[in-house]
């Protein structure tokens, strides 16, 4: 594959979609094709399993709600990242693999290496060459979404100390891998933010032309 393949990660409230949006312009504005997409939502069927995931009235079982990210995810990266990808696209997408690892495997307490590897399978082991993760405390995080005055969706709703291990698991994986996170501060400008993030893409866009791999 000849395109590069960008994820945005944090919780909500930090900041992804207006990051994303401005990466996205900019890119296009350089003379990139860009696809910008989102997990779960960046297709028909990912709109559905976003209705149930998000805003399903009752209780849906945790390893329910893990393999429905899962289902999703296989067909969004069959139908339209990979394709992208193999046309040279940018593929910039909120949330992928890392964000079931840190909401489903824990803060929904059903372990990280589980979850990973559903993904990993759902996906034939495709993974982004940079993950950017706007980096933001849990309480932080709660009050930006108050202000917003919205109508919290299920994840939202969740107690602080959920926020909380979804936060930890973000940190522990960018630790892990930091060849392939950037971690921002999510309280910094967005102005800032965004330059931090062109800066790593440039150096991307310079330096690699192939798509990572899980392994």
């Amino acid at each position: 594959m000849s395109g590069l393949y960008i994820t945005i990660e944090g919780l909500d409230g930090s900041g992804k979609t207006t990051q994303l949006d401005a990466l996205a312009r900019w890119l296009t504005d350089a003379g990139h094709t860009v696809a910008a997409t989102r997990e779960p939502g960046g297709t028909e069927v990912g709109v559905l399993v976003r209705d149930i995931v998000l805003h399903h009235r009752g209780d849906i079982a945790p390893r329910a709600e893990a393999l429905l990210y899962a289902a999703d995810r296989a067909h969004h990266i069959a139908t339209k990242v990979r394709p992208a990808l193999e046309r040279g696209e940018v593929v910039i997408q909120d949330r992928y693999i890392d964000s079931s690892v840190a909401f489903q495997g824990a803060g929904r307490v059903l372990g990280a290496d589980e979850v990973r590897r559903l993904s990993e399978w759902a996906t034939g082991g495709l993974y982004p060459q940079l993950t950017v993760l706007l980096d933001l405390d849990p309480s932080v995080a709660r009050q930006r979404i108050d202000a917003a005055q919205k109508v919290f969706d299920r994840i939202e709703a969740e107690a602080i100390d959920f926020s909380v291990r979804v936060r930890a698991a973000y940190l522990e994986m960018a630790d892990a891998e930091p060849e392939r996170w950037l971690v921002l501060d999510a309280t910094l400008p967005a102005d800032e933010l965004a330059a931090a993030i062109r800066e790593r893409v440039t150096d991307l866009l310079r330096t690699s032309g192939t798509v990572g791999t899980a392994g």
